[in-house]
Formats: C-alpha cells, structure tokens, sequence
C-alpha cells in the first residue's frame, strides 16, 4: 500500500474532522507539563487543514496529568475526587494552551466539557451538537475533554478514544484521527511480539480484532488499543473513517500525507446515509406531523419542513424525538427528528418561521424538521 497516496486521498475527501489527542502525546510523561513544541506542530498541521475548507474539532486528552502534577498527586494511582481534583486544575491549563496556540493563528478555541449521560440523554446529546455545530459555522475550533469534574464512576467514558468517536457520531464527521503512541492496530502488541504483523485497513470489525488489542500503553492514559477498537465500532456504525497513527512525531497530519503509517477502519457507508437509516429504522416515531401539498412537493424536492405546511400535530413528543411524516390522505412520507416539542408544534404549526419568535417568546430553528434530519420513504439518502 502506498500510504502516501491513501492517505492524502482520505484526508482530501474529509469535510469534517474529529481530530483525537492522548495524554503521552500532549503531556511529558516525565516531567508532567505540557509539550508546548508538539502542541504548535499540530496547530500548524490544523490551520493546513483548514485552508483546505476543512472543519476541525479537536478532542483533548491531558487535563488530569496537567492538574496531578501541579497538585502533586501521582496520576497512575489515583481515586476518583482526585481525578475530578486534578481534572479542575488541568482544563484551566489545557484550555489556556489551545487558546493561545490557536489564537497565534486568528482561531478562536471553544471548550466543551462532556459527559457519557450527555451523548446518552437525548435533549443533552441535541444540546452539544447544536453547540459543536454552531461553534463550527462560525469558524471555530472546538477543544473537547470528558468533564472529569462532575463525572461519576458510573456515567464516565473513562477514555477519550470512545468520547472522540461520539462526537464523530453527533457532528456526522467524515474522518476521526486517534493520534497515539503506536502507529496502528497489529496482530500482536509489537512491543513484546517481534513476529506481529501491522494491519493496514480494517472493513469490518470481528472478534479477532478485540482479541489483538491489548491494554494501556502508558501511565496517564486510560485508553488502550481495546478502547480504540471500541471507538472504531462506533465510528463506523455512524459512517466515518477512522484512522489509529503515531502522534509521535512534530506535524503527524503532515507525516500523513508523507506516508505515515496508520490502521484505517472503512465503513460501508457515509455520515448522512448512516444517520438516515438511523432515523428511518431504529428510532420510534413519538407522534404524527400532517403536511400539505406544498409541503409534500417541497420535502420530495429535498428541502427542510417549515411549520407554514404543517396542517395537524398528533402525539407527545420533546425535541429531538422522531415523528413520522404524513400527506393529507394518512399516507407516510418520512420520519425525522423534530426541532420543537408537541406542544410547541401545535402552536406554530401553518405561521410562517419569522413569526415562531413572537409566538413561542424565542428563536428556535426555522425549520420543524431540517433536511438533513428527515428520511424520505423511498429516499433513505435524501
């Protein structure tokens, strides 16, 4: 394989990016302070990226060890308060690092802290993506970390590798990079197995592949190649790429384009089919929306629902929850995923968008359902 060819090819057709950092990578696993040359090498790497229309939001390991050495705690032995503790201390210094960084370069830097019931409560996992996609149209470089703060044993990640690939999930990014210590997934840990093999591409995941992972590599990391092989799973399952490479090395996106070596794991589809065929066969409708025929030709024709072709609302339902769409006759159009909540809907259901404001007392999306939220019938990939 010509992995300079392959992956300069992968990382052209990436729109959206997921872009992962382990603690051995931004923290001296010495010294316990931040690697401030390396940080400046992958900022680099990131405004190259941009320039090429991409959009980068960067999930950030390394607030723990920063705080644990400031607060003089050993971070391979520690309890949970003191991973909160050392979390409270650290973020402080890793927002302040990419902030400054970044700013060197005219980028603004957002932080955004996470926990696993965010992704899994639905209303929350809504908030944070409207949030990492608003930050991202206006031309900023989110930073995200787990909030080790208020995180308990039972509603943590515990790694970054799985919350990098549910954020790849909510933005429906294209491409998530794993920068880490090892530059792949190998038949064997390389480390202690001289006959193991690197595995080059990955289309589907098996038994085989959780057997080769082994444990954590270091010791201010929590994830390991298990954790990594987790995140692929969940990265594939929502269409993105992922791709596991060395972090190692000063400009590792431009290594990549110069061959680096790396383990790409392929889906079979991309982002938006994924997320369609989610909305259309895993979740259940929670209520009935009844549009109109200008409705119906608009939708056909591949345009968001706006209330004004919304003639009744049946059902109880929040935000965020799907709803199957129906014509005048009962027949079903589609299902999607709707911006207001029953009751909401039912008062601005036929008014036109610019009139939600006046009515509901604030400005919500202009859309019911936004296109790339709604599933046709007949037309999983509309």
């Amino acid at each position: 394989m010509n992995f300079s060819t392959v992956n300069s090819e992968r990382l052209m057709q990436a729109r959206r990016v997921v872009l992962k950092i382990g603690s051995a990578l931004f923290v001296d696993q010495e010294l316990g302070v931040l690697r401030h040359q390396w940080l400046e090498s992958l900022c680099a790497d990131i405004v190259d990226m941009r320039e090429t229309g991409k959009e980068i939001i960067i999930v950030s390991s390394g607030a723990i060890a920063l705080g644990a050495r400031q607060l003089g705690i050993d971070p391979s032995h520690v309890r949970l308060e003191d991973s909160q503790a050392s979390a409270a201390v650290g973020q402080i210094q890793l927002a302040h690092a990419y902030q400054e960084v970044l700013g060197a370069h005219g980028i603004s830097a957002a932080q955004i802290l996470l926990t696993l019931d965010d992704s899994e409560n639905r209303r929350r996992y809504l908030n944070a993506s409207n949030t990492l996609l608003t930050l991202l149209q206006n031309d900023a470089v989110p930073v995200v970390n787990e909030n080790d703060t208020v995180a308990t044993q039972e509603i943590r990640y515990g790694d970054n590798d799985r919350l990098a690939a549910r954020v790849a999930q909510m933005v429906s990014a294209d491409c998530l990079i794993l920068l880490s210590d090892i530059d792949g997934l190998y038949t064997a840990d390389p480390s202690i197995d001289n006959n193991s093999n690197h595995i080059t591409e990955v289309t589907e995941l098996s038994d085989e592949h959780w057997e080769m992972a082994g444990g954590p590599r270091s010791s201010h990391a929590s994830g390991g190649m298990r954790t990594k092989i987790d995140a692929a799973r969940i990265a594939m399952g929502a269409g993105c790429r992922m791709l596991i490479t060395s972090g190692r090395v000063e400009r590792p996106i431009q290594a990549l384009r110069n061959g680096a070596r790396g383990t790409w794991f392929l889906p079979s589809s991309n982002p938006q089919t994924s997320r369609k065929q989610w909305i259309a066969g895993t979740l259940k409708p929670r209520g009935i929306i009844t549009v109109d025929d200008g409705a119906k030709a608009a939708l056909a024709a591949g345009r968001s629902l706006l209330p004004a072709g919304v003639t009744s609302v049946a059902g109880e339902f929040g935000r965020g929850e799907a709803v199957r769409v129906t014509d005048q006759s009962g027949s079903e159009l589609g299902r999607g995923l709707i911006a207001y909540t029953s009751d909401e809907a039912q008062v601005i259901m036929g008014l036109r968008s610019e009139a939600i404001e006046n009515i509901l007392g604030y400005r919500g999306r202009d859309e019911l359902i936004h296109r790339n939220d709604l599933t046709l019938i007949g037309h999983g990939s509309s």
